[in-house]
């Protein structure tokens, strides 16, 4: 059995039917953002893996409406699609196989209903759009429109119960991203006719559309990109405290989903007249390491959590020394010097067991001190 079987079974979700319809959704997602499906399967518990498929493949189907064909269809078409997510919601059912995982995942994750609702309602801002005269607009923007799109599927992430202080970090969060985003795209934008930063900014700088539709960075230019990343890397700062509000198997993720938006500021701030010409992309080995370093800390929540010991109190190192004849041993059998009642037991984080120092359990064949790799005999690679 794969891991996104075994998934679907965490998440209660039986019919065979009704399996192949999250499948279907995970493949769309995949399609559409490979990284976000791959993040999502290696650092998520696998409980909550399906629900966030669901909800990110509803937001993928949104927006397509939102942003295919002319205004007048999008806007029909928006209506009939708002009219029949309201209608299944409030049924209980449907005919429509794309809504059915939709359904399935509201009726697991209750807090999912308002967000969905929340952002059907906020969907005729993006219709709407013509760019933004100030500051204020843009803020307006992203209350209406970014923020309970963003919901959608921050609220399977976060706290049970009050999440007011949780939304407040994602309100800001949310405005590095959405500036950032509208930074990064700005070639793609404006190629579609679109001008998505403030005209006021603009002003403050000296600097006009054309200028930015000719593709020259002049030092006006370049001083206003600069200024909008500064800003966005202000928010993503003040935004730090959003891992510590979700619940400790969901941090990993939002670890990752933080730290992609920083690499590719960073990529962005590399260049900023580049912007001009195409949106820039983190760099991969930087990417693999974010993950990599996430998937190990996803790895140590579960197995603390297969143990029965809280999540927070997984850790490498044990300050509780075991006891009797047994405890004096380590896990190659090795007599630990000192151990005793009182004393500090170092563990192997690959099994959990004790280890007699870091050269015999934890570090098999390598020197912690002189950095070098090498494998516990959990397997488990350092």
């Amino acid at each position: 059995m794969g891991g996104w079987e075994r998934a679907l079974d965490a998440a209660g979700v039986r019919e065979p039917a009704l399996r192949e319809a999250y499948g279907r959704q995970r493949a769309e997602v995949a399609a559409y953002k490979r990284e976000v499906a791959l993040a999502a399967g290696l650092l998520l518990p696998p409980a909550t893996l399906p629900h966030v498929i669901a909800a990110t493949a509803f937001m993928h189907r949104t927006d397509d409406l939102l942003d295919s064909g002319p205004p007048a269809t999008r806007r029909a078409a928006a209506d009939r699609w708002r009219a029949e997510v309201a209608a299944a919601l409030r049924d209980g059912r449907t005919d429509r196989p794309d809504l059915r995982p939709l359904l399935n995942s509201v009726e697991a994750r209750p807090v999912l209903r308002g967000r969905v609702l929340d952002f059907l309602a906020a969907a005729d801002a993006d219709l709407d759009f013509a760019g933004f005269a100030t500051e204020a607009d843009y803020q307006d923007y992203l209350d209406g429109y970014s923020l309970p799109g963003f919901m959608v599927v921050a609220a399977l992430l976060g706290p049970d119960g009050d999440q007011r202080a949780y939304l407040a970090a994602c309100r800001t969060f949310i405005d590095s991203c959405q500036r950032l985003d509208f930074v990064n795209d700005l070639a793609e934008d404006l190629a579609d006719g679109r001008l998505t930063l403030p005209r006021q900014t603009l002003a403050e700088h000296g600097v006009t559309r054309a200028d930015l539709e000719r593709g020259e960075a002049t030092p006006a230019v370049r001083a206003l990109l600069g200024a909008l990343l500064d800003r966005a890397d202000r928010d993503r700062a003040a935004g730090r405290t959003l891992a510590g509000l979700v619940a400790p198997a969901h941090r990993p993720m939002v670890r990752c989903l933080v730290g992609v938006e920083r690499l590719t500021a960073t990529a962005a701030r590399a260049d900023p007249g580049a912007l001009l010409r195409r949106p820039a992309s983190p760099a991969k080995p930087a990417l693999l390491r974010l993950l990599g370093r996430e998937y190990l800390r996803a790895r140590r929540v579960r197995r603390g959590s297969g143990r029965g010991l809280s999540p927070g109190a997984v850790r490498s190192w044990s300050p509780r020394p075991p006891s009797g004849a047994a405890g004096r041993r380590c896990a190659a059998g090795r007599r630990r010097p000192g151990a005793g009642p009182g004393r500090r037991t170092a563990r192997c984080p690959g099994t959990g067991r004790p280890a007699c120092r870091p050269t015999c359990c934890r570090w098999r064949g390598s020197s912690p001190r002189a950095g070098r790799p090498g494998r516990c005999r959990g397997r488990r690679r350092r």
